[in-house]
């Protein structure tokens, strides 16, 4: 797709042609990376078989970084892409429930949601205080 600012002509390889001295801004409807942590609690389970739905929820949903379990809680880190924030916290909030049968997740609730822009994650690493980057990559135990 490309994308051309009004009044401007496109160059080739789809560039956007800005005139010197002016700027381009993108749309503001375009999406955005939000960093989500999911974290659900319920009955406790095996942990053999929480570990085994995390791992396939990651597998069905590629863009899971981080998850971390325990018997009867777990903790779900990913990147987002989204128009606004609105839209990150909607899908984040039908992850667990749309994923529950495929996945064969724990039947348990949503107990909380953090939805944050990037730069509000890397300013928070920057500044020393939130949660650290993800890594490793995968699913682990508390």
């Amino acid at each position: 797709m490309r994308r051309v600012r009004p009044g401007a002509a496109a160059s080739r390889g789809g560039l956007t042609s800005v005139t010197a001295g002016e700027s381009y801004e993108e749309p503001a409807d375009l999406p955005r990376l939000w960093h989500i942590t999911l974290s659900v609690s319920g009955k406790a389970a095996s942990l053999h078989e929480v570990r085994r739905a995390l791992e396939q929820l990651a597998h069905d949903h590629p863009f899971l970084l981080t998850s971390r379990y325990a018997t009867d809680h777990a903790e779900i880190r990913y990147w987002e892409e989204a128009r606004d924030l609105h839209d990150a916290a909607a899908v984040a909030l039908r992850l667990w429930g749309e994923h529950r049968q495929t996945a064969k997740l724990p039947p348990w609730e949503i107990v909380g949601l953090e939805v944050i822009d990037r730069e509000t994650y890397h300013q928070r690493l920057a500044e020393g205080y939130g949660p650290p980057p993800a890594t490793p990559v995968g699913v682990h135990p508390f």
